[in-house]
C-alpha cells in the first residue's frame, strides 16, 4: 500500500478481515496517509529496522504510528513492542496495541512494555471502523509527539 513517499502509519495485522476494517476506518475518515502493512512481527521489525527484506530499503523518516497486533505469527506483538521500546530510534514512536485480547496479564505487559494505548478490537464491523477512525485522529492530527530520527 506504501509507495515512494514516508510512512505514516504501520500497521502490523495478520487477520486479512481485520486489516480491511482497519484501512476501511482509515479510507472513510478520509486519513489517506502512506500506509505500510506488515503482516507477521518479524516482517514488521524488518520494516523498522530496515534489516532482512527490508534490508535494501532507502532510510527515512520512522512512521508517526504504529498499530500492533498482539497475537502475531514468528514474532509476536508483545516481541515487537518490546524491541521497539528497546532502540533510540524507535523508542518514541506512538505504538497502539489493537488486540482482540481481554487477558489482564497482556494489557499489564503492554503498558510495561511502553504501549501508547491498549484497545480491545470491537467485534461488530461499525464499531471497528468507528474505533480506527478515532484511532487515527487522535494519533494523526492531535497528539503531539516528539521528533524522531530516522
Amino acid at each position: 500500500m506504501s509507495d515512494s513517499s514516508p510512512v505514516e502509519i504501520l500497521i502490523v495485522e495478520d487477520n486479512p478481515y481485520d486489516l480491511e476494517m482497519t484501512l476501511r476506518g482509515f479510507t472513510s475518515a478520509r486519513m489517506l496517509n502512506h500506509i505500510h502493512v506488515a503482516r507477521d512481527g518479524e516482517e514488521a521489525l524488518d520494516f523498522l529496522f530496515r534489516r532482512g527484506s527490508q534490508a535494501t530499503r532507502p532510510a527515512g523518516p520512522l512512521p508517526r504510528l504504529i498499530l500492533l497486533d498482539l497475537k502475531l505469527p514468528k514474532v509476536d506483538g508483545l516481541e515487537v513492542l518490546a524491541a521497539i521500546r528497546g532502540h533510540d530510534s524507535t523508542r518514541t514512536v506512538p505504538v497502539v496495541m489493537m488486540t482482540s485480547s481481554q487477558e489482564q496479564s497482556d494489557l499489564v505487559r503492554s503498558y510495561e512494555l511502553g504501549v501508547n494505548s491498549y484497545i480491545v478490537k470491537p467485534v461488530q464491523f461499525e464499531g471497528f471502523v468507528r474505533a480506527v477512525q478515532e484511532i487515527g485522529m487522535y494519533w494523526m492530527l492531535l497528539n503531539q509527539p516528539p521528533a524522531v530520527a530516522g
